[in-house]
């Protein structure tokens, strides 16, 4: 015969042991590929998962005019704390831009596949610039990774399609790292 209190204690022990696991990596780096470590001197400042669209536009190949492709135009995301509160968005530039008004403006230095074959790749960038005097006025670094869809559409487009956008669901965790004091 069940112990229904015993199966309630398990459940609950469970949970603690991956609440405390999940809190444990809060504040410290992730573990990525060689190539998306963040140069030595600088620290994580934040985490923030965030979901919105990767944007797409139907152009024509530069290298075969008559054929044509999903060009990737734009980010548009929402910008949130670990609890789930909008602490800002993300958009072309890139540009992470807070609720407090800073900014940071990157440019990718290094990318992986990451694990999922259906989602955008794990990315490090450096910050071209900042601006303001919040979270992201500091920051040097940003990776993108644990990335959930956002490809190209896999149809491809057609003449018909020139010009047309296609917004593609994502979600990521982006974290951003500044000098160690």
């Amino acid at each position: 015969m069940k112990n229904p209190y015993a199966n309630t204690m398990a459940k609950a022990s469970l949970a603690a042991i991956l609440a405390g696991c999940a809190a444990s990596k809060v504040g410290t780096n992730p573990l990525v590929p060689e190539n998306l470590k963040v140069p030595a001197g600088q620290t994580l400042s934040l985490v923030s998962p965030a979901t919105g669209v990767q944007i797409y536009e139907c152009g024509a190949i530069k290298t075969e005019p008559p054929r044509f492709e999903w060009v990737f135009k734009a980010p548009q995301a929402e910008l949130l704390d670990l609890s789930g509160k909008k602490i800002g968005k993300h958009y072309a530039g890139p540009t992470w831009e807070s609720n407090d008004g800073s900014k940071v403006v990157g440019e990718a230095k290094a990318r992986d596949d990451g694990p999922a074959a259906t989602a955008i790749p794990w990315l490090l960038l450096a910050a071209k610039s900042t601006s303001g005097n919040g979270v992201f006025s500091r920051t040097q670094s940003i990776q993108r990774l644990y990335t959930v869809g956002g490809k190209a559409p896999a149809g491809g487009c057609s003449k018909a399609q020139l010009g047309k956008e296609a917004r593609v669901p994502y979600k990521a965790t982006y974290y951003f790292y500044s000098a160690k004091p």
